[in-house]
């Protein structure tokens, strides 16, 4: 009986494990979160974040979008031309990279390239004792390497899905009229007929979430390292998971709550 009876107890101390982690990191984010509304600021941290979300990003994020508009003008051409519908490229390629593959992408992008940046220096920084210094020094480790880092990646991220949208819809502009035929003039006209203002909206609010919770996991991860370099790459791999996986669930989340009839 007591064998037939072990999965699931290993099932109940994975859920338990799985609940005891959501706690925990709930925890985490509203302290740091606490620590944004008390003063002092680190102006100059939160800068520093900042530049290193929205600028050292725009580059892969950039060519992401662009390669992704492109693509998918593609791919909708040849799916359309099947029921004599092509006319529909332009409405798709937008309704498509604002709402949905702007945000997602933008966010993938980022979490491999900022979740796993602040997961090393904050694990490097666990492992070698700075922390531990900082709290020495009168200096609230959370106020002083998490809170900036956060409001950075809440705050970037919707920037630069603006520039993903941008150049994702221009990446399918130029399919359509270089390689499909279309006349400029008429699908800018289809495209910007068809945006609303609420699907722009919508990626940009998905984008603000998104960044939250890279720069969260990120810090999470490294602050919770242990065990020298092996402990670093762990957090590292950890965060960029954690994040991507979070991601791709909030998706659907929030697609849920902000279109649902």
């Amino acid at each position: 009986m007591d064998r037939l009876l072990d999965p699931v107890a290993a099932l109940g101390r994975a859920v338990l494990g799985l609940l005891r982690s959501v706690g925990a990191i709930a925890l985490f984010a509203a302290e740091a979160i606490s620590h944004l509304l008390r003063p002092p600021f680190y102006g100059r941290l939160f800068l520093k974040a900042f530049i290193e979300i929205a600028w050292f990003s725009l580059p892969v994020v950039a060519l992401t979008a662009v390669f992704t508009g492109m693509v998918l003008a593609l791919q909708s051409y040849t799916g359309f031309a099947r029921f004599n519908a092509e006319g529909a490229v332009a409405n798709v390629v937008v309704l498509s990279i604002t709402r949905e593959l702007g945000p997602v992408l933008a966010g993938l992008m980022v979490a491999g390239r900022i979740g796993a940046a602040f997961a090393a220096e904050i694990g490097t920084m666990r492992v070698t004792d700075q922390i531990d210094a900082l709290s020495t020094l009168s200096t609230n480790p959370m106020k002083y390497l998490v809170a900036p880092r956060l409001l950075a990646g809440t705050l970037a991220l919707p920037l630069l899905v603006i520039v993903a949208d941008t150049l994702g819809v221009m990446g399918g502009w130029l399919i359509g009229t270089q390689q499909l035929g279309f006349g400029s003039g008429a699908y800018l006209k289809a495209t910007f007929d068809f945006l609303q203002v609420a699907d722009v909206v919508s990626g940009l609010i998905k984008a603000a979430v998104f960044g939250f919770v890279i720069t969260l996991m990120g810090c999470w991860s490294g602050y919770q390292s242990g065990g020298g370099a092996q402990g670093v790459g762990r957090a590292t791999t950890s965060a960029v998971v954690a994040s991507s996986i979070l991601i791709l669930a909030l998706d659907y989340v929030l697609t849920a709550v902000l279109f649902s009839r």
